[in-house]
């Protein structure tokens, strides 16, 4: 079984949920938590957006297209999603990350994306 990291976010509080529905994270629990076997580091919880999705399936992950073998439904804009932390500075880099939900971001991210970058698309902010 793996062992799960603290559940913390990125302001080392206890971490939110992202998505129960569609149900999203490493451990498939709804929240970003991650592990030492979680090689993407699914982390980033983001609120998705048609761009985002048209430049992910762009650099080869097709996150809008069901899959029901892999019980996955298929993402659409609006969504939220525990995204890979490589992939959301990629899309950064693009200028076309989606905003995140920084109470729901696993501080583990923390390690690919720098907390200033992340806060430039908190989508709690006013």
């Amino acid at each position: 079984m793996l062992e799960k990291d603290p559940s913390l976010n990125v302001r080392g509080e206890p971490l939110e949920g992202c998505s129960t529905d569609p149900m999203t994270g490493f451990f498939r629990d709804g929240a970003c938590n991650t592990c030492a076997e979680d090689q993407g580091s699914h982390t980033v919880c983001a609120v998705l957006t048609a761009e985002f999705l048209a430049f992910s399936k762009y650099v080869g992950n097709d996150l809008s297209t069901p899959r029901p073998e892999y019980r996955f439904p298929g993402l659409k804009p609006g969504d939220s999603w525990c995204l890979c932390a490589g992939r959301f500075v990629q899309a950064h880099e693009e200028g076309c990350a989606p905003m995140v939900n920084l109470a729901g971001t696993h501080k583990r991210a923390l390690e690919v994306v720098p907390l200033e970058v992340l806060e430039a698309y908190d989508s709690g902010r006013a």
